[in-house]
């Protein structure tokens, strides 16, 4: 992510786009990382993007990757690192 962009205001800005245009909304659905990437959003390489569309009776809990070396409180900074970038919970 850029440093200077607060993450929770691109998201923001990325949900009232696609509510504003049926265009832009297939873009993100089809192709997330090309619209994160346009929006200044840091996608790393080798990471792949799905993007799906909550429904009034669907939704999706995301479990983050269980981290692979070191000790809980390290663990426990990962976690919030993908937390941040992590775009995947909202309720309406």
């Amino acid at each position: 992510m850029t440093k200077q962009n607060d993450p929770k205001k691109q998201w923001a800005k990325i949900v009232a786009k696609a509510w504003a245009d049926e265009d832009y909304k297939q873009r993100f659905l089809t192709d997330p990382a090309a619209v994160l990437k346009e929006e200044d959003i840091e996608v790393p390489e080798g990471v792949k993007f799905k993007c799906v569309e909550a429904t009034e009776k669907q939704a999706w809990l995301v479990l983050p990757p269980k981290p692979t070396t070191g000790s809980m409180e390290e663990g426990d900074e990962r976690l919030a690192a993908v937390n941040n970038g992590c775009l995947c919970w909202t309720l309406i």
